[in-house]
């Protein structure tokens, strides 16, 4: 079976004009992504390594999870979908905490999301084909990390250094 993802298609202020199959968006076409932060109590963040498969930056560290937005999903639907395939989170209630516009090599809106656990590393179920690793990182280390070897990260990862402070 071949498997074909539709992405919803939209226009500068986020609104849904399209869908296309995945393989036809355009570097001009903007489409949905959602994003997840996850925190724990001693104020770190999860991070996670993409996989060294992915066609698009393959072993870089980012958000915990994130995934684009597919016809008939929302950011809300997506993200939590997203947690419980690449992290094996059931039942997620992620806050959501802000949307940004990129544009680039890749042409966006990430809704932002943030989620709380306690959870030990050995607890999560990564799925191999998203994610390598991931690990909770205090807040000095990764932004000691990201000072000095800001290639092992997505480059929007510089963006996000204020959620760290």
């Amino acid at each position: 079976m071949v498997w074909k993802m539709n992405v919803i298609i939209v226009n500068e202020k986020d609104e849904q004009i399209a869908v296309k199959e995945r393989k036809n968006v355009k570097t001009e076409d903007i489409y949905r992504v959602s994003a997840l932060w996850i925190k724990n109590s001693k104020e770190e963040f999860l991070l996670a390594q993409r996989a060294f498969t992915k066609a698009n930056n393959p072993g870089k560290w980012g958000p915990a999870v994130a995934g684009t937005v597919e016809e008939g999903e929302t950011y809300n639907s997506n993200i939590v979908k997203e947690a419980e395939e690449e992290l094996g989170l059931k039942d997620i209630k992620p806050t959501k905490i802000s949307k940004v516009r990129r544009r680039g090599e890749h042409n966006y809106f990430c809704q932002w999301f943030i989620f709380k656990t306690d959870k030990k590393i050995q607890d999560f179920k990564i799925q191999k084909e998203e994610v390598a690793e991931i690990k909770w990182f205090s807040k000095k280390e990764f932004g000691e990390k990201l000072k000095f070897n800001p290639d092992l990260f997505l480059k929007n990862m510089k963006r996000q250094v204020d959620l760290f402070n």
